[in-house]
């Protein structure tokens, strides 16, 4: 869509130069800015002139556990492409194929991989985000810049509040996503459905299991902010199906991709799919 109201885009190459003035808003992907109508902006402010690395290994003296720095700007085939050799290494299979899976889950063409950023998919804190439920199942932690030079680390969990709200607040600006060594270690499963075949998912949960034998399920989609229900080992059926009806009423989402009601139902059954997926039946995991 043109944006007709557009006086210019500014394309910063420092940071100092990336702060917003007024009526501006920073571009990244643009993926759903030039989706919808802008009619209050007059200028963007194009963060891909800062050159932000895309993904960063970080070294384990560095206090990250030898885990991963992904930018904002960092679109999600460069995502891909960063993780797909981990398709090989059975210590990273698994979350190789959880990227994958969260790629698939974006509505319309894979084109939108070459385009949508990472950063700004959690920045728009909608429901069906897949890098939302990629990142919050990961445990990743957004930093966030502000316009006087400080730093504020808070998760996706909970930097994401709402249906389309976030905790970011007025100036901050998402710099990167940072996981922990021990969730790219981590097992996943995970179940995605939508009320039609190539519609927007209505309920999505990832099941986690780490190497101390916890366990971790996040539900996104279903409900308006990643809703995480944490095990100290592998739940029964029973336990886990008591924490997916614990959800509070007012934290399950209904829009036209799906009611409340039938989310909240279907949860449940994404849930119990999953738990089968990563205990199976052994051990009365299952039971």
């Amino acid at each position: 869509m043109d944006l007709a109201e557009l006086r210019g885009v500014r394309v910063p190459r420092t940071l100092d130069e990336a702060w917003l003035g007024p009526d501006e808003a920073w571009l990244a992907g643009g993926s759903w800015l030039y989706s919808t109508p802008q009619p209050h902006l007059r200028g963007l402010v194009d963060l891909t002139g800062l050159g932000w690395p895309p993904v960063e290994h970080l070294p384990q003296e560095q206090g990250a556990g030898g885990g991963l720095r992904v930018a904002a700007t960092c679109t999600v085939a460069e995502l891909l492409a960063a993780t797909r050799s981990w398709a090989t290494d059975p210590r990273r299979a698994s979350v190789a194929a959880l990227v994958a899976r969260c790629a698939d889950a974006f509505l319309m063409s894979f084109k939108v991989w070459e385009v949508a950023t990472v950063g700004g998919n959690v920045c728009l804190g909608l429901p069906a985000g897949a890098m939302i439920s990629l990142t919050a199942a990961l445990g990743a932690r957004a930093e966030l810049l502000t316009p006087d030079g400080g730093v504020r680390t808070v998760p996706v969990t909970a930097l994401v509040t709402g249906a389309g709200t976030t905790d970011r607040r007025p100036g901050e600006l998402l710099r990167a996503l940072e996981i922990d060594a021990a969730a790219l270690a981590a097992t996943y499963a995970v179940r995605t459905l939508a009320l039609t075949p190539a519609g927007r998912s209505a309920a999505v949960v990832v099941g986690r299991r780490d190497a101390d034998g916890t366990c971790t399920f996040t539900v996104t989609a279903a409900t308006d902010r990643p809703v995480v229900l944490p095990f100290t080992g592998p739940p029964g059926r029973a336990q886990l199906a008591a924490a997916v009806a614990g959800i509070t009423d007012d934290r399950w989402f209904a829009d036209p991709h799906g009611p409340a009601d039938w989310r909240a139902h279907v949860t449940g059954v994404l849930a119990a799919e999953v738990l089968d997926e990563l205990h199976g039946h052994a051990g009365g995991a299952a039971a």
